[in-house]
């Protein structure tokens, strides 16, 4: 068996400060959408992703895909946003085991709601604080990640 390849003082810096500031961002986030709005980041989330599909619709499956959910959560929080009127789900008519979810007209309002609150918390507590290019590295570091990882 191999020696783990340690992390050096700076990279463990770094890896501290990312792994506690995107889970403080992400409470952060949580708790201004639950207040201002009875949604959670994953609900918000879904919605978001809903809201940008063709006919604001998409496959169960595919939509667990792309908001980084389990099929298993995701049922689940698509429960609580139907109950809420946000989102309806439907079955497949080529696909007796497919089921679509999709955006209800009072979901797309919700989230227009939600969105203008939620991209001045994103602003204020991550675009506005650091410098353009270290955002821009950012995105090209977490672009390298999700290849690695095989997300699309």
């Amino acid at each position: 068996m191999s020696e783990p390849r340690w992390l050096d003082a700076s990279q463990q810096r770094d890896w501290r400060a990312y792994v506690d500031g995107s889970v403080r961002l992400t409470e952060l986030m949580d708790r201004d959408l639950k207040t201002k709005h009875g949604l959670s980041v994953s609900e918000y989330e879904i919605l978001v992703r809903l809201s940008e599909a063709p006919d604001h619709r998409l496959r169960m499956a595919e939509l667990a895909a792309n908001a980084s959910q389990s099929r298993s959560r995701l049922s689940h929080t698509c429960s609580r946003l139907e109950s809420k009127g946000l989102v309806k789900r439907d079955n497949c008519g080529t696909d007796k085991r497919g089921v679509y979810a999709q955006l209800t007209e009072e979901g797309y309002a919700a989230l227009e709601r939600a969105a203008r609150d939620h991209v001045e918390v994103v602003r204020e507590h991550l675009i506005d604080v650091i410098d353009p290019a270290d955002l821009e590295a950012i995105g090209r570091a977490f672009g390298a990640v999700l290849k690695r990882l095989g997300a699309s």
